[in-house]
């Protein structure tokens, strides 16, 4: 997979947070040699956040995050902080650019929100030809073990510096990205990965989990055979031995399972996707509160992706369908999309999450620990139908803690 294709989820998220007309935009710009964001003098001219994608060597791909100033001001300037806000959900790696020689409340601010999150920090010091930092701001940096950097943005002053403390500072779990799926197929054995063919598929190419379950397996030096779902069994009778794995889109499950030996391990791509993506114990033992939901309870369903719905809608008309059948009667559900997500989730009973191939780990996770936060259990699309359609032990054979979180929630 080239670099300049790699998708969002695969990239570390790199956000550059400060004040308006710190020199964000400038720093941005000069980290990735394009005029990816508008420079201008005027504070505030960054609205929306501002997303540029790059190769960052020796990380790989990775994907910078230009914010609005959080000291934006006005209707339209809290409105532009709300976005910049919900970048800290997704951010990996967090900059915060301010003028050399200035520094209060608004700083420690953003180093507390940060750190609290866990997302690593860096400081660059940025417009150092104008103000140089205090003595005492260093050493308070140097106490918080706070790397910090001299730049001079407008200049290119300071880049390879910043470079090298980007790739120093790096999450350690992006360094060491979870397997997707090949860990769970050794060297030289085979998966057979079973995607439908219908109208949700888009013409002329897989969606991206089938497409990233292949490369996975193909880095893993496995065997990979893709087929349909009416093809599977014949597939399956024409092998020498069997599979380690099978895998399956989740709307296809109750016929796979049917095709599949039981003795063959099962799951879906929307399973792997909640392993790679989140906690998937926590995804999992969200999934048994779908036994205490009772018609009328409201349900919010959680898509990553902006795309258009079609008439028959996993997120929208699928599983609201399997859900009211195993409930008994009909549900209140809500649908987001995106990045949006209500800031109050105590009316839900229950969360259901896409399963977030296009994001990267850390969205995800914030998403988990706020629906824990507020006390909602939450899970995913995956786990949902398997739940739903009674094969919730099968499609977690291939994760024995996870089905060990499923049978001690449900002791």
């Amino acid at each position: 997979m080239k670099t300049a294709s790699a998708p969002k989820g695969l990239r570390l998220h790199i956000g550059l947070f400060g004040r308006r007309n710190a020199g964000k935009s400038s720093l941005l710009n000069a980290m990735t040699r394009q005029e990816a964001s508008i420079v201008s003098a005027v504070a505030g001219t960054t609205t929306d956040p501002v997303e540029k994608p790059m190769e960052l060597l020796p990380l790989g791909p990775v994907l910078w995050i230009d914010t609005a100033g959080i000291d934006d001001l006005g209707a339209l300037g809290e409105k532009r902080v709300a976005k910049t806000r919900q970048v800290f959900d997704r951010t990996d790696l967090g900059i915060l650019v301010v003028d050399a020689g200035r520094w209060g409340e608004f700083e420690d601010g953003i180093v507390d929100e940060l750190r609290g999150r866990n997302i690593p920090i860096l400081v660059a010091l940025n417009k150092s030809d104008l103000a140089k930092p205090s003595a005492e701001l260093q050493d308070r940096l140097r106490e918080k073990k706070i790397p910090a950097v001299e730049t001079v943005a407008s200049q290119r002053c300071g880049v390879e510096e910043l470079r090298e403390a980007i790739v120093q500072s790096a999450p350690e779990d992006f360094v060491q990205a979870p397997s997707l799926v090949a860990d769970l197929v050794p060297p030289g054995e085979l998966a057979v990965l079973v995607v439908p063919i219908d109208m949700e598929a888009p013409k002329g190419r897989l969606i991206v989990p089938q497409v990233q379950a292949i490369r996975d397996l193909l880095d893993g030096d496995a065997f990979c055979m893709v087929v349909k779902e009416r093809e599977l069994r014949e597939a399956l009778g024409r092998l020498t031995r069997p599979p380690a794995l099978v895998v399956t889109d989740s709307q296809a499950f109750l016929k796979v399972a049917a095709d599949t030996p039981a003795s063959v391990p099962m799951t879906s791509f929307s399973i792997l996707f909640a392993r790679q993506k989140g906690d998937l114990r926590q995804l999992v033992e969200g999934a048994t509160a779908i036994e205490r939901l009772r018609p009328g309870d409201r349900v919010l369903v959680a898509e990553a992706c902006t795309h258009h719905p079609i008439g028959d809608d996993i997120g929208r008309v699928k599983i609201p369908r399997w859900l009211t059948q195993y409930v008994g009667g009909a549900l209140r559900i809500d649908t987001t999309q995106g990045h949006d997500f209500p800031p109050d989730l105590s009316d839900y009973r229950l969360v259901i999450h896409c399963g977030a191939c296009m994001w990267n780990r850390r969205e995800m996770l914030t998403r988990q620990a706020r629906c824990r936060q507020a006390g909602v259990p939450i899970t995913n699309y995956g786990l949902t139908i398997a739940y739903t359609l009674g094969i919730f032990d099968r499609a977690l054979g291939p994760f024995p803690d996870a089905l060990d979180a499923y049978r001690t929630a449900t002791a």
